[in-house]
């Protein structure tokens, strides 16, 4: 793991960012108990951050079917890669076990701090800046990436994705058009 996840003081540099959210969370948990909930976000949970982690990133923070996560400029695409699997996995175990629940994620890339931060006694890492919110911001139905994260990808990798616009992001090759 990078020692920017590490450093105690804070640290400005390039990012990749990426926000994932569940699409139908809640309606489907309205028909669940509390403690099949609970289950089921810790699945989701620890599938997030194996495919996080396998490809050096971190796992910023989890808010209910939200998760941010974070990867250092040089583990951009992989990060963007392991996304993307992670996306394919996780609507394919959801469409087999009939549960409506896909995976947004929504991923950018450029200059924002890092570091801990939270009360006096209990500071936890974060990340802050323009391209935060740049990155939670984006438009997605599926998976969209931003030209500056689209960027990041080699030449194979690319070819994964098409423009898709207003305004411009990136989307798999099979994923459809939505306005």
């Amino acid at each position: 793991m990078s020692h920017v996840f590490e450093s105690k003081k804070p640290v400005e540099s390039d990012f990749l960012v990426a926000f994932c959210d569940l699409t139908g969370f809640t309606r489907m948990s309205l028909t669940r108990t509390n403690m099949e909930i609970y289950d089921f976000l810790s699945s989701y949970y620890e599938k997030v951050g194996d495919a996080v982690e396998s490809a050096g990133g971190k796992v910023v923070k989890f808010m209910g079917d939200g998760a941010m996560a974070v990867f250092t400029d040089d583990k951009a695409e992989k990060g963007i890669l392991a996304l993307l699997k992670l996306k394919e996995d996780w609507d394919a175990a959801m469409a087999k076990a009939r549960i409506p629940c896909a995976l947004i994620v929504k991923v950018h890339f450029g200059r924002a701090v890092s570091g801990f931060i939270g009360t006096r006694n209990e500071k936890r890492f974060d990340l802050f800046g323009a391209t935060v919110n740049t990155a939670a911001l984006t438009r997605a139905a599926g998976f969209a990436i931003t030209p500056q994260a689209f960027r990041k990808l080699g030449a194979p990798a690319r070819k994964l994705f098409k423009k898709h616009t207003p305004p411009m992001t990136y989307i798999p090759v099979a994923e459809k058009h939505n306005p």
